[in-house]
């Protein structure tokens, strides 16, 4: 199994930064399929790779301690996919989310 991490600093407020993460997983081509107020998770639609291809995205808010600070935004990346390559489909969808959330920042 394939399972590519991140943890991000993010200085927006939480319900403006929930909102902007769905947007950004959206515009990356992800169906949102669980959302909670600190917790969504995503996955890609079916029909471009095969099913263990499929990655399942997985986004947690951690709001800032106090009422000041950034909020922490763990990423997780994952799929049933075996890395068996450096460049795999799982990294590669990991790296075009990533870089959509750094954006945010």
């Amino acid at each position: 199994m394939a399972r590519y991490t991140n943890l991000l600093t993010v200085p927006k407020t939480p319900p403006s930064l929930r909102d902007s993460i769905i947007s950004s997983l959206k515009s990356c081509g992800l169906n949102m399929v669980y959302e909670t107020g600190d917790y969504l998770v995503a996955k890609e639609i079916p029909g471009q790779v095969s099913l263990a291809q499929l990655t399942t995205i997985e986004v947690l808010i951690n709001p800032p301690s106090g009422s000041l600070g950034p909020a922490k935004v763990n990423l997780v990346v994952k799929n049933e996919e075996l890395p068996l390559r450096q460049k795999n489909h799982c990294q590669q969808v990991f790296e075009t989310v990533n870089q959509a959330l750094v954006a945010l920042a």
